[in-house]
């Protein structure tokens, strides 16, 4: 059984994706936890109601549309932490990077608590204030809770089948495997592969088969994650019995060279005339394309001397632009291949550098150590780069790359509110922005400008005479809103109060971990708070809080100093000095233990984390701890880290320094800074730039306001989305020829046409009519059920216990392989061949025994039907016999017959690995030359095709005529023997009698 429900992005032209998978017995895979740009938790509300019974879950891409509501899954939904989640290391790092970034920068994101809710925790709050604003914002997750959330993720590679583990309330998988392959589109993006018993899925949404400058094309018709060779589709993707695939594609598509073209003369043309280029583009996945464009541009046209590249500025602009760039850096083998061969180029150039006296002159930079590209990490940074355009006497040319591409969130609305008064400015967009049920993102009303080209349309030509169009805005007013947290007053504070206190109960009653416990360190505002650093005593306060559950609703947070001793429990012995004693009698449960703390081991993919402080030289360490407390000197100069009164809360307000506002509220930082900037660029001005302290502390309500802003700039559009256009699927489609097509991820009508283009494409390449019908199209809307099990039947039958006990059962991986060959009976008969010949069927004792059971239940009921009418003697024999068919001994007549008809097949799948670590336990010599080449001893060659065939080849020595290199089997056609015995001792050899 397979059915599949979408949950969000079906059938629409919203972006955000979400997929249920229900396999037989239960088992259910949620593919995707995507959002859209309108933060609506309304839209998670089916999600919600499914978390209980989930098994685990798929990430596929690192974007918002495809993961954006994971971190708010695992802060608001208790359950949701303890689903295990399977994704490419790039999408776990990339993904981190793009919640902080989504969570730093708009207030929307942490979403509003539901009024309906806040009606049930507090009925008094319609009658005493009913013209407030129930905009109240539930706690977004800190960084730490972010990063905490992503390591929870576990790593997969490409190519590698795995054995997930069921979350705790899921029922057994048996035996359910999950492959990843690459899909292009992002880095690390992914094509699952799902097999659970009959069923095969391969679950591609958003995929590109076209390889690009840093992403290689999807891995359907070559067997690693790149797109080079191949003219079938691998095998482990041929032939699904259900194929999820996504309908969305670009309206016209360009390869690659043009589509570079397009937009570099765009930005030549703009910048040769002193504009600015706003390019909005996502924060983690498709930047990374267009950032190595424009810095590999750039140092072709300098080093070309061109005075009008030279001359511009390139920005890369996001609040975890850092940190995206410097996990892309330790990711290179995950991209193209042309960007090893760069980067192994440019090592190979640094380390024949260095042995020369001019080493540091000629080195150069990598894929992504930025020369030319600027990287901007605070708003602050950002208004000065746009203050400086508009004072510049003389314009400079200016491209900013900004965050986010819907233009709702990010650096891209405020680059975009500057510059939409200049007619010599450009925005480019790069994909065509998603439409959700509300209200259209600003890129959407700019996109739908550029189609409908009603204040006319500049015409330019490119340097290879293509002509490409620059659409005018004419000065339409387009109003742009702003979201911002605002301290909650009043009524609306108790409001709040209440209904934390409700959550928490519910949260005790659930016994949920402290993982998803609700954060109250900034629920309520207290001045005489301690200010304490998050250090690695926080696993410890965790874990005190977590096992105090009967009190939670009265217990405060770690940072609390207003405790009472009822509400520490037991944990009073470590929370407050001078107790050393505890009283557990009349104590239940956790009260009656002392709170010892299992501290947690920290894994990454490398296995258990090695912190590098610990393995210090003696000089380094003292070099170290002086710097450590100049750090601590200077913090006590500046007045940081003290207990502060009342009356001093907006002390720091009044420091100067490069410290005036704590590193600890860099949302963007996920890692430490190094010293050196992370795009190369020396320190500046803008280094020294720093964001306004955050004034709104504890609980907040969503303040929107609008600004209409008259916009006379030019818009073009050059499609980077890098998805699969429909020449791709009328030719993979065919290729792939699964059982069931099921088509998400589109709008209506490109969904509907694809799906008739679809059919016919997989219909033409059957040829009788009844497979011509078997092809199923499915086009479920958003929280439809198709069912797209494989077209199988199944029968249950009785074995009979002579036959069970002939079973020889081999084992291969964990499965048991047997052949059986028997007699199907209706149920209730018998054989009737042995029981009218017992002796010559009884050739041993387990004979006798299997022959004297049948016979003596005919005999029963010959005696009975005797004694009874003729008429009632089917009703009495009926009921007695057993509903199933039994499967039982062949008679003695048959079995010489059957078994010469009978063919032996071998079952199991040899992997080239296993048999060269079965070879070297034997004493023989394995070594792997060539791709998929196994050579042993040096005379026999083992090869594995792509349909799975092995072949065996040797070079046909005599017995006694060794080849010299020492091996056990001395000869060449011992040798070959001893391999051909290895093979079949590693498949179950199926024999037909």
């Amino acid at each position: 059984m397979f059915t599949f429900t979408p949950l969000q992005g079906a059938l629409s032209e919203s972006n955000a994706s979400q997929s249920l998978l229900e396999l037989d017995g239960g088992v259910k895979v949620l593919v995707d936890v995507g959002w859209d740009d309108t933060f609506d938790v309304e839209k998670l509300r089916e999600l919600e109601k499914q978390i209980p019974t989930l098994s685990l879950i798929l990430l596929t891409h690192a974007t918002v549309s495809h993961l954006g509501a994971y971190a708010h899954c695992c802060k608001n939904f208790p359950l949701f932490t303890r689903i295990p989640v399977y994704a490419t290391r790039p999408v776990i790092d990339l993904g981190r990077t793009v919640a902080q970034d989504l969570y730093a920068s708009t207030p929307l994101a942490a979403t509003t608590i539901p009024p309906s809710l806040l009606a049930e925790a507090a009925y008094s709050y319609a009658q005493t204030s009913p013209d407030a604003d129930p905009s109240l914002l539930l706690q977004a997750p800190t960084p730490d809770d972010i990063a905490r959330y992503f390591s929870l993720i576990q790593p997969l590679k490409y190519s590698q089948p795995h054995q997930p583990l069921p979350s705790p309330f899921s029922p057994p998988l048996n035996g359910l495997t999950i492959t990843a392959y690459n899909s292009g589109h992002t880095l690390g993006g992914t094509i699952w592969h799902i097999q659970h018993g009959l069923e095969s899925i391969v679950y591609a949404v958003d995929w590109n088969q076209a390889r690009e400058n840093v992403f290689s094309g999807a891995a359907w018709l070559a067997g690693g994650h790149g797109a080079t060779g191949g003219a079938e589709v691998i095998e482990q993707l041929r032939k699904p019995t259900a194929l999820v695939c996504s309908s969305r594609s670009p309206d016209a598509a360009l390869a690659r060279a043009r589509r570079d073209d397009h937009l570099l003369e765009s930005i030549k043309l703009c910048i040769a005339r002193g504009g600015t280029v706003l390019i909005p583009v996502d924060s983690s996945a498709r930047v990374l394309e267009l950032s190595y464009l424009l810095e590999h541009a750039w140092r072709a046209e300098v080093a070309k001397d061109n005075n009008v590249f030279k001359s511009a500025k390139a920005y890369l602009a996001g609040r975890s632009i850092g940190s995206t760039m410097r996990n892309a850096r330790s990711m290179l083998e995950w991209m193209d291949d042309s960007i090893v061969r760069e980067f192994e180029a440019v090592a190979g150039g640094a380390r024949q550098g260095n042995s020369g006296p001019g080493a540091a002159k000629t080195k150069d930079a990598g894929p992504f150590d930025f020369k030319y590209l600027r990287l901007l990490e605070r708003k602050a940074q950002v208004e000065r780069i746009l203050q400086q355009a508009a004072d510049d006497s003389q314009p400079k040319g200016r491209v900013i790359i900004a965050t986010d591409s819907s233009v709702a969130w990010g650096f891209s609305k405020d680059v975009l509110r500057s510059i939409a008064g200049d007619p010599r400015n450009l925005v480019i967009l790069t994909e065509k922005p998603s439409l959700s049920l509300g209200r259209p993102s600003i890129a959407r009303i700019l996109w739908e400008w550029w189609k409908e080209r009603k204040d006319g349309v500049a015409v330019e030509q490119t340097s290879n005479g293509e002509s490409f169009e620059q659409v005018y805005c004419g000065g339409r007013n387009l109003e742009i809103t702003d979201a911002t947290r605002q301290a909650l007053e009043g009524s609306e504070l108790g409001v709040y109060q209440q209904w934390l206190a409700t959550q928490r109960q519910l949260q005790a009653t659930l016994h949920s971990s402290g993982a998803t416990a609700l954060e109250s360190s900034a629920d309520v505002v207290d001045d005489a708070s301690e200010t304490t650093t998050e250090s690695e005593e926080s696993e410890t306060e965790q874990q005190g809080k977590a096992l105090n559950v009967s009190t939670t609703i009265g217990q405060a947070s770690r940072k609390k100093v207003v405790l009472k001793d009822e509400d520490l429990g037991i944990t009073i012995l470590f929370k407050k000095k001078g107790v050393y004693d505890f009283d557990v009698r009349g104590k239940k449960g956790r009260e009656r233990m002392f709170p010892t703390v299992m501290r947690r081991k920290r894994n990454d993919e490398f296995g258990e984390l090695i912190r590098p402080e610990e393995y210090l030289r003696a000089e380094e360490r003292e070099d170290a701890d002086g710097q450590d407390e100049r750090q601590d000197g200077n913090r006590q100069e500046q007045g940081l880290g003290k207990k502060r009164k009342f009356d001093d809360v907006g002390a720091a307000k009044g420091a100067t320094g490069p410290s005036k506002r704590p590193q600890a509220k860099r949302a963007h930082s996920d890692e430490p800074e190094a010293a050196a900037q992370p795009d190369g660029h020396a320190g500046d001005e803008l280094d020294e730039l720093e964001d306004e302290e955050e004034t709104v502390v504890g609980p907040a309500k969503l303040v929107v306001t609008s600004t209409a802003v008259s916009v006379n700039l030019r818009i073009a559009f050059v499609d980077f989305s890098g998805l699969h256009d429909k020449r791709s699927l009328n030719m993979l489609i065919p290729l792939i020829q699964p059982r069931k097509l099921i088509l998400v991820a589109g709008a209506e009508d490109e969904t509907l046409a694809l799906a008739a283009d679809c059919k016919n494409l997989l219909s033409a390449h059957l040829t009788s009519e009844s497979s011509q019908s078997a092809v199923d199209v499915f086009t479920p809307a958003v929280g439809a059920t198709v069912d797209a099990s494989v077209d199988t039947n199944a029968w249950v039958v009785k074995l009979a216990e002579p036959f069970v006990k002939r079973l020889k059962w081999q084992n291969v991986r964990g499965l048991g392989i047997v052949t059986v060959t028997g007699l199907l009976l209706p149920g209730g008969e018998i054989a009737i061949q042995d029981i009218q010949h017992p002796a010559a069927a009884a050739d041993g004792a387990e004979d006798d025994t299997a022959n004297k059971r049948p016979k003596l239940e005919a005999d029963n009921a010959t005696e009975e039907a005797t004694n009874l009418p003729a008429a009632a003697n089917d009703k009495q024999l009926t009921p007695a016999r057993p509903p199933l068919p039994t499967l039982d001994v062949l008679p003695t007549a048959l079995a010489s017959a059957t078994r010469s008809a009978a063919q032996p097949l071998h079952v199991g799948d040899l992997r080239l690995a296993d048999l060269r670590r079965a070879m070297l336990g034997s004493g023989h010599r394995a070594e792997f030359r060539g791709e998929g080449t196994l050579l042993i001893d040096g005379t026999v060659a083992v090869r594995k095709t792509a349909t799975g065939r092995v072949e065996i080849e040797s070079v046909g020595l005599p017995f006694g005529v060794g080849d010299g290199g020492g091996g056990r089997g001395g000869s060449g056609m011992g040798t070959f023997y001893e391999v051909r015995r290895k093979i079949y001792e590693g498949l179950a050899v199926v024999a037909g009698a």
